[in-house]
């Protein structure tokens, strides 16, 4: 009982993470938060590597 609200507590902790880190990206501008090429480009071009 213990570990299953432990666990949990974690997967939100982590989910919670991501979710600030994609905000926190998106806020800067960056278009393509997974491309290694992110900072340069701009949303209206698309990576075809």
């Amino acid at each position: 009982m213990m570990m299953d609200v432990i666990l949990i507590i974690v997967i939100c902790l982590i989910l919670s993470a991501a979710c600030f880190f994609l905000w926190k990206e998106k806020k800067k501008g960056n278009a393509c938060v997974g491309c290694p090429h992110s900072c340069s480009c701009t949303k209206k071009s698309h990576c075809t590597d």
